[in-house]
């Protein structure tokens, strides 16, 4: 999502967010409404114009943002040298990797997407709050969000997120295949198609609280 010269967009969505609530009159920081968390990210595959459905099982979360513990995409050789393992310690996979707007390499996310309920946004000005169904008999989950939002409304625009995996049992999927001179995305722009892989495009919304029971 972020490299460290956006971290400035990342602290600033956390402060900023109490205003926007308050503008709004939703109780942001009462403890017997919500609870407020550091900005989590969920990698949503779902139509824009949808405000409920299925499929949630296909959505992934991070827990931190990817973006400052990634590796920039011309350093791919390096990483390969350190036997895959980036330098904040997780393992990069070539079956199953990914890129953010900036051509940075990401963490996967968590998969599948834990069954809960979670205030999310566009980083702007909206807010819904999400329910991620538990998964039924066929490990299928649905969704929903409130207030009539849709995904296109709490979707993070500036933030791209592509998932590379193979196209068949033969092919290899390689970063070094992904074009540079592409970076950083600009506004509306989908990440690359790289040869020897398929891409899907996640759309990300951003978690920035839970609800508490009262």
């Amino acid at each position: 999502m972020k490299n460290s010269d956006k971290l400035t967009r990342r602290q600033w969505l956390v402060s900023s967010l109490g205003v926007f609530a308050t503008a709004i009159g939703l109780p942001l920081f009462a403890q017997t409404k919500i609870r407020r968390v550091q900005p989590q990210y969920i990698a949503t595959l779902a139509p824009g114009d949808a405000m409920s459905g299925t499929g949630a099982e296909t959505w992934g979360l991070w827990r931190i943002d990817p973006g400052p513990i990634g590796v920039w995409l011309r350093f791919y050789q390096l990483l390969q040298k350190a036997g895959n393992i980036a330098p904040a310690g997780w393992r990069f996979d070539i079956n199953d990797w990914w890129l953010d707007e900036n051509g940075l390499i990401m963490k996967a996310p968590e998969f599948p997407m834990p069954a809960g309920k979670y205030y999310v946004t566009n980083g702007e000005d909206q807010i819904s709050l999400l329910t991620v169904e538990q998964p039924d008999n066929e490990g299928k989950q649905a969704w929903s969000l409130s207030d009539d939002k849709t995904i296109a409304d709490v979707t993070h625009g500036p933030c791209r997120s592509a998932r590379y995996t193979p196209t068949g049992a033969s092919s290899t999927c390689s970063p070094k295949n992904a074009s540079l001179e592409v970076f950083p995305l600009k506004p509306g722009e989908s990440p690359p198609l790289v040869s020897g892989c398929d891409r899907k495009e996640y759309a990300v919304l951003i978690i920035f609280g839970l609800p508490v029971e009262v």
